[in-house]
């Protein structure tokens, strides 16, 4: 039987000045006569011949080799090979082997030269909604000022830190989370192993959400104003945290000044023909704006107005400039619903805007980070590279949900198994370049899901295998708040519920683990930088690798009862010795012996 192993990483793939150097590792009977590398060269396919080496780099292997010249061409170097007999031929792709030559956006991608943020894939972010984090022990009176909520249509709730959530006025119910409580609890994170931030908006609105701006320039009162988020700037640079802001650029609320429904005389588009902002927005013939997705208090931005793009993102001061300059200095933006931004009431020329805001960023800030929120499918935008990276609904958390939750994100059914998982999740980082899958954004759940812990039910007993899932898998992990400790909730607004900081309210196991697994990541680059290779993947387990030149890491998830696996022969598993890092697995040679519902993590000395 013919195998072949090829991973976009080193000892398979090694730059030297302006050549990279392409290894295909083979075994089996009756192996190819010669063996093809396709690649690119200014996106015209390109046959190079390689040449096999004299010296095995592992015992009954046949190594093949080529290399591209990087001093022309494009800088995402897609590459496949092909293997030829003297009667047929195979390809060899990231899904394996094929009759027919591989699309050409699901072949091998290294990034050479790599312009995107370097920082990020050493991180472990956290995700925060600022009402429900911390409340400060200095806040004043003025931040808890009851004001009329006219999308609610009553005054907002003043809520006490402990009083349990209801479903009524969810986007009006405040806790008095701010940002001086997130700046006191930075200690807290910095134990837990977190090294960046990702916080839902900050910017003036009237609702605990924030996603209906009404001021892009200044800070919520609430949330402490502008001197509270400098305060909260500096304090994460003096950790080395960073620091990624949520950028409402889709939308903006009806209170703000450009559109003022409520007639607070800033003669705004909403009741003003004449306005100077009417063509920000879209309105129809009889004169009512276009919403987003039926909330009109979510008035659709129309990019097809050259001031509006000024004021967003293209203009020396515009708004997505202007927080990633001095005396701000934020690390990045996250894009909310960012695939539907576009002209016309619509998402007409999205590609072009996404991009315009990314090199906006790029060319304020180079290494910030720019992500969107897509719950479909983020490739058409990272493969254009408008984005650095995606939320990574489609390739991470929706696969985790159907495998150990067996639900979608509809809360349907979903029964699959260790194989289409893996196929699933391997499908999806076929499309992308190694270095966009060690960028992806990874989250078990968000402000917009349930949490984990409820979808599992009866199955909460998973859960560590999920953790322990998010810190190996490729792509920056990121904790939504409060999950470290156990937190639960079901979908909006119950997956806001506020920090329990009393500790007996608190999963001390799991934030072990989370604290344990962060500091796996900080410690192993395999964990950050390696490639990928699923090794088994049958009915309840799944065995996958990373590797990163002489660095190994095997990770073994069985969501069933205990059982024996069998690995497959791998020279990618030819180690002197491994030794077992979290969990409760045992590897014999080649045998896997796995306790119930367990997760185990191994690393080659």
């Amino acid at each position: 039987m013919l195998n072949a192993w090829h991973l976009p990483v080193a000892p398979f793939v090694k730059q030297n000045k302006d050549q990279l150097t392409i290894t295909l590792w083979l075994t089996g009977e009756n192996l190819p006569q010669r063996v093809t590398l396709r690649a690119e060269n200014d996106n015209e396919e390109t046959a190079l011949a390689m040449h096999k080496l004299r010296t095995p780099p592992s015992p009954g292997v046949t190594a093949w080799r080529a290399a591209i010249d990087l001093r022309s061409g494009q800088p995402r170097r897609r590459y496949s090979f092909k293997l030829l007999w003297l009667d047929r031929q195979l390809w060899f792709t990231p899904q394996g082997f094929s009759r027919f030559p591989p699309a050409r956006l699901e072949q091998f991608a290294v990034d050479a030269p790599d312009s995107g943020p370097q920082w990020v894939a050493d991180q472990v972010f956290y995700q925060i909604f600022p009402d429900r984090f911390a409340r400060s022990s200095s806040r004043d009176a003025q931040q808890d000022k009851v004001y009329y909520h006219h999308a609610a249509g009553q005054e907002i709730v003043l809520r006490e830190w402990d009083e349990p959530l209801t479903a009524q006025a969810g986007g009006s119910t405040f806790y008095g989370g701010d940002l001086d409580g997130i700046s006191e609890k930075l200690p807290y994170l910095k134990k837990l192993g977190v090294t960046a931030l990702y916080l839902n908006p900050v910017f003036t609105a009237p609702s605990v959400h924030k996603y209906d701006t009404e001021d892009y320039r200044h800070v919520d009162p609430q949330f402490g104003g502008d001197p509270a988020l400098m305060r909260l700037r500096l304090k994460t640079q003096q950790q080395g945290m960073r620091l990624v802001l949520d950028g409402v650029f889709n939308h903006s609320g009806d209170s703000h000044a450009w559109f003022d429904r409520h007639h607070r005389g800033s003669g705004g588009a909403c009741h003003h023909p004449d306005s100077p902002w009417r063509d920000w927005y879209s309105f129809s013939p009889d004169g009512v704006a276009l919403d987003w997705l039926g909330y009109p208090s979510l008035p659709k931005l129309d990019y097809q107005s050259e001031s509006l793009v000024n004021e967003m993102y293209r203009g020396e001061d515009s708004i997505v400039r202007h927080w990633l300059k001095a005396p701000w200095n934020m690390d990045g933006w996250r894009l909310d619903v960012v695939h539907m931004l576009g002209e016309a009431g619509g998402a007409r020329n999205n590609l072009q805007h996404v991009a315009g805001i990314a090199q906006a960023a790029k060319e304020t800030q180079p290494e910030a980070y720019v992500f969107g929120e897509h719950f479909g499918d983020a490739r058409q935008w990272l493969q254009a590279d408008a984005e650095d990276a995606a939320m990574n609904y489609r390739g991470f958390t929706f696969p985790l949900w159907g495998f150990l939750a067996n639900t979608d994100i509809s809360y349907d059914p979903q029964q699959i198994d260790a194989q289409t998982c893996m196929a699933w999740m391997d499908n999806y980082r076929a499309g992308l370049s190694h270095q966009q899958q060690l960028r992806m954004f990874n989250q078990l759940d968000s402000h917009d899901t349930a949490r984990f812990k409820s979808l599992l039910g009866k199955d909460a007993a998973r859960l560590p295998l999920a953790v322990v899932w998010l810190f190996s898998w490729p792509g920056v992990p990121c904790i939504y708040y409060g999950d470290e400790v156990g937190l639960d909730g079901d979908n909006d607004p119950f997956c806001r519920k506020t920090f329990p900081w009393q500790a007996e309210k608190q999963d001390a196991a799991l934030l072990a683990l989370y604290q344990r697994m962060a500091k796996l990541r900080h410690r192993i680059p395999a964990l950050r930088y390696g490639g990928c290779q699923v090794i088994y993947a049958e009915d309840n387990v799944v065995v996958f690798l990373r590797v990163y030149q002489q660095q190994r890491v095997l990770v073994a998830i069985n969501r069933g009862e205990a059982c024996e696996v069998v690995l497959p022969a791998s020279p990618l598993l030819n180690v002197t010795e491994w030794g077992c890092k979290e969990g409760k697995g045992q590897l014999s040679d080649d045998i896997l012996t796995l306790p119930a519902i367990s997760a185990t993590l191994w690393l080659n000395h």
